[in-house]
């Protein structure tokens, strides 16, 4: 159940795109506020052109709005330099992709490991952290398998397991299930179920209506606004 607690808080958020004459191109966003309490699970829709993935990249502080405040785990982080965005991005945030982003020549419990290496944790607990997600993903038979061993679902979990290494306070993830079957894509979206009945906050960007009902909350966005924000 979600808390009180806001992971995020974004007020006023505009992202405006100029173009070299220093007139406005794109509004992609334009006066968006959204709170994202602890422990909820929301997903983010829209058309094509909508915003949402201006939205995602400010959320996982990929991006700086052009106006507004955003309010991460208590850290303003609206106006921080890139080094230190990058340091919070590294902490509170857990980011999985349509795409799965291991690294081919890696291992998958190396590929596990890697936050942790640029945040300089020893490489034993580097190892044992990653070996205890890989387990909790269904994955401790594959611990010295490289990416190409493994089925996409498979991959997939390893990326959940490296989103989850660094304990961050929300798991971000673009269209997760993009580049899989449905079945792999039920087994998927079980993890994320039951990683949010554990009390992680789980923000997923999508265009299939079917995983927007699995979470609590749909906020859908129209023309860099959000047009309708509804718990299920």
């Amino acid at each position: 159940m979600p808390s009180d607690e806001s992971v995020v808080k974004l007020e006023g958020i505009k992202r405006i795109y100029y173009k070299p004459d220093g007139t406005v191109l794109v509004a992609a966003l334009d006066g968006v506020d959204l709170s994202v309490p602890s422990g909820q699970s929301l997903a983010i829709m829209g058309a094509s052109g909508s915003g949402k993935s201006t939205l995602m990249n400010i959320l996982g502080c990929l991006d700086q709005p052009t106006e507004g405040t955003y309010t991460l785990s208590g850290i303003d982080v609206s106006s921080l330099d890139d080094e230190s965005l990058s340091k919070v991005r590294g902490t509170n945030i857990g980011f999985i992709f349509q795409s799965f982003n291991l690294i081919p020549q890696l291992t998958i419990a190396e590929n596990v490991e890697v936050p942790l290496f640029y945040q300089k944790v020893n490489p034993q607990e580097r190892n044992e952290r990653a070996e205890e997600l890989l387990v909790k993903v269904g994955l401790a038979d594959r611990l010295g398998h490289r990416p190409n061993e493994l089925s996409g679902g498979q991959q997939q979990r390893a990326a959940i397991a490296r989103a989850l290494v660094t304990s961050p306070s929300m798991l971000l993830a673009d269209e997760p299930t993009g580049n899989l079957d449905s079945k792999t894509s039920e087994e998927v979206l079980t993890l994320f179920d039951e990683l949010h009945d554990e009390g992680l906050t789980t923000l997923l960007v999508t265009h299939d209506d079917a995983i927007g009902e699995r979470c609590e909350r749909i906020v859908r966005l129209s023309d860099g606004l959000i047009e309708s924000d509804t718990l299920s």
